[in-house]
């Protein structure tokens, strides 16, 4: 009876401290508080529910069943709106603040909502090894259920949260992408509804133009309502071997010679400063040494980041055996190092935004709360407020941009130079020449690389916006390419100097989404929803 009679009395003093100070200085001063009492425990009780959600709906394998009836009610709302006039444009009405991108995104006040209540995985076919799914399926289920039968996804993007249609009409990346290319180059069909209402179905041989033209395209050339995606044999561990780096060409020549080993299932680099790296690469194995076994996906195990750091600080290189779903969901529980606290004691800049959670890697809290960790990010979406939203607008830094890899060197000057944050990401990823938005100079498939910042920039006088298109010309010099979940500050023309828009425009004429779906300039860029 004791400890429920203090947990009320602190509840109690915690609403009344709210009450005193006001419920936005509380979210703006001290986040970390309402994210630790409100939102961990929120976030626990939806993995929880949409868990056991998907457990029961795939046993009773009733998705199947139900997945025409939910495309028909799809296609029926798409002609209600046609017969109304088609007097804005469509989109789905999925809340902005559940996705994981970062971007509000205002349009869904003003456009017709279409309802697509699409989050199950229909089939797992290991005769032809394809994984057939909804586009709300999110990673942490698709791991969740083909890891445990043997079979896994070529590329599986890193965070719980993201579903296949966000990975599909934007893109996803993982660290066996030097082998497999991005998330779109392991799906082998995409099923839609189109403006008219009508269903169509394309892979490579089948309505091809409109198979390549789908991703990237953020929903403007019609709603998913399914796809199909390669599967392949899974190991129990990956074998990750640790190489600190010193020098920047030391780093590059180190990381592209990585990237070009076949025999290497995944490779990645941290970048913690412009001349100090960790170069990852592992490989799938079902042996182990029991002796260098880590689980790093336990709550209690310190942030992925911040354990590879240590081979930095003692200059060693290091070998261990990694659980094959801990391996895919390594920076989950930290989302990368944004949970972090940032110190900013040589870099002349004040702190002016909140940290989320400051101890979340202190070694009690992780054991007695990391089992909660991470907070989820719609939920963290959901109760920013906008003045918070306008400080981390102007203050903080989520972008991945991905550059050829001869541009590499370069390209770390350039993010080291406008916007000094780390550690930065470093995973590489082939690009084959095919049609569609995202393809390389050349007819010929080309190494990439996707450098990911995210954090706090420590540039004197950083400006969101003079610093970000400085980033984005440099990108588009390279040819390179900017991932459309950030905020992107490209004018019109910018855009589609950066992007090949032909086969894209042209299916937009063909399908007649000029009246149903706004161009994807219009549904992302900050310089057309300003």
């Amino acid at each position: 009876m004791e400890p429920a009679v203090s947990l009320a009395v602190c509840a109690l003093l915690f609403l009344l401290w709210i009450r005193v100070k006001g419920l936005e200085f509380v979210l703006i001063h001290q986040r970390w508080v309402f994210v630790c009492l409100f939102l961990l425990p929120l976030s626990l009780i939806f993995d929880i529910y949409y868990y056991m959600r998907a457990w029961v709906v795939f046993k009773l394998s009733s998705a199947p069943r139900l997945h025409e009836q939910r495309v028909r009610d799809i296609q029926k709302q798409v002609r209600e709106w046609k017969e109304q006039g088609s007097k804005t444009f469509m989109c789905t009405g999925r809340p902005g603040w559940l996705t994981v991108s970062l971007r509000v995104g205002k349009y869904k006040k003003t456009h017709k909502n279409i309802m697509i209540n699409l989050m199950d995985i229909l089939e797992v076919d290991t005769k032809k090894q394809i994984v057939r799914v909804e586009p709300l399926v999110t990673m942490g289920q698709v791991t969740s259920l083909i890891n445990s039968i043997g079979w896994t996804l070529p590329v599986l993007p890193e965070l719980d949260d993201l579903t296949v249609g966000g990975l599909i009409m934007g893109t996803g990346i993982e660290s066996s992408s030097h082998k497999y290319g991005l998330f779109q180059h392991i799906c082998t069909a995409y099923e839609l509804v189109l403006a008219d209402g009508s269903f169509v179905r394309c892979t490579p041989s089948e309505n091809s133009d409109l198979f390549y033209a789908v991703p990237w395209s953020c929903g403007t050339l019609g709603f998913l309502v399914a796809a199909e995606i390669r599967i392949i044999p899974a190991k129990k561990y990956v074998k990750l071997s640790f190489e600190p780096v010193r020098g920047l060409e030391a780093i590059c020549n180190k990381f592209k010679h990585e990237s070009q080993q076949q025999e290497n299932h995944f490779v990645e680099g941290l970048l913690y400063s412009l001349d100090e790296a960790v170069i990852m690469t592992g490989v799938m194995t079902d042996e182990v040494e029991p002796s260098k076994l880590n689980s790093i996906g336990n709550y209690y195990k310190p942030w992925f980041f911040k354990h590879v750091e240590n081979y930095l600080k003692t200059n060693q290189e290091g070998l261990e055996y990694i659980p094959l779903r801990h391996y895919y969901h390594r920076h989950t529980r930290s989302i990368f190092w944004e949970l972090q606290p940032i110190c900013l004691s040589a870099s002349n800049v004040s702190r002016r935004y909140p940290d989320i959670i400051p101890f979340g890697n202190n070694p009690i809290f992780r054991y007695l709360f990391g089992w909660m960790v991470p907070p989820k990010i719609s939920l963290l979406k959901l109760t920013q407020g906008e003045t918070l939203r306008k400080l981390y607008e102007q203050h903080h830094v989520v972008q991945d941009m991905l550059v050829p890899m001869k541009c590499m060197i370069p390209a770390l000057h350039t993010f080291h130079n406008d916007i000094h944050v780390y550690p930065i990401w470093l995973c590489p990823f082939i690009l084959p020449s095919q049609p569609g938005l995202v393809h390389p100079k050349g007819n010929e498939t080309e190494l990439y690389v996707d450098i990911g910042a995210y954090g706090e920039p420590r540039v004197k006088h950083f400006e969101a916006r003079s610093c970000m298109r400085q980033l984005e010309k440099f990108v588009r010099s390279v040819h390179g390419f900017q991932m459309l979940y950030a905020d992107c500050y490209m004018n019109r023309e910018e855009f589609w100097e950066m992007f090949d828009g032909s086969l894209y425009h042209r299916l937009r004429d063909q399908l007649n989404c000029h009246d149903a779906f706004p161009e994807v300039y219009d549904k992302i860029c900050k310089a057309a929803r300003h």
